[in-house]
């Protein structure tokens, strides 16, 4: 807790009224990689508590269209419609698809994590299927030439889940934000125009 409460990252995203350090990581992210451009349609994966969605509304402006869906519930942001639902189930991505409707997203964001059981395989294997299910979804609804951020754990399946996205990606980059704790196995997988 002491670490937490002292990392500096979290002082930040404090002073800045974030609700969570991960919004250095997408800021990061975004900037290295060219992500984000006002008006966007752009689906938060994962979002709880909100911090990339802030991200998004700050970056994006008023005529962007910004779609998060989690489990946990989140309090609202303005300009963000937050849908509380399980992205892993068919009727949470039937919940998504009914606020977005028909038009095609420029932007696919997951931070999605699994509860850790402490078990590392298991683990492991949690996180690359939820991986895989942000793929699935981002390449049935962005338009050609949309991008994917997805969050990864390197380990087993990383290699595969990161030769799923080269299928379908013109360029594929392994980021590890600065706002990532040293220890862990975070890192995230950019997937950059999506092909036609």
């Amino acid at each position: 807790m002491d670490a937490h409460v002292n990392d500096p990252w979290v002082k930040e995203a404090t002073r800045r009224g974030y609700r969570s350090r991960a919004a250095f990581k997408l800021i990061e992210l975004a900037e290295r990689d060219h992500l984000l451009r006002p008006g966007m349609r752009v689906v938060d994966l994962g979002a709880a508590p909100g911090s990339w969605s802030q991200v998004l509304r700050e970056r994006l402006g008023p005529k962007a269209t910004i779609v998060a869906i989690d489990l946990l519930p989140m309090d609202p942001i303005a300009g963000v419609k937050v849908v509380q639902a399980d992205f892993r189930a068919d009727r949470g991505v039937a919940a998504l698809d009914g606020v977005l409707g028909e038009d095609k997203i420029d932007l696919v964001v997951s931070d999605m994590s699994p509860n850790l059981s402490g078990v590392d395989a298991a683990d492991q294997a949690r996180a690359v299927h939820l991986g895989e299910l942000a793929l699935d979804f981002a390449k049935a609804r962005l338009q050609p030439g949309g991008d994917l951020v997805v969050k990864a754990f390197q380990g087993e399946g990383f290699s595969e889940l990161r030769r799923a996205l080269e299928a379908h990606f013109t360029k594929v980059y392994v980021r590890k934000p600065k706002a990532s704790r040293d220890r862990s196995r975070e890192v995230y997988l950019v997937g950059k125009t999506l092909k036609g």
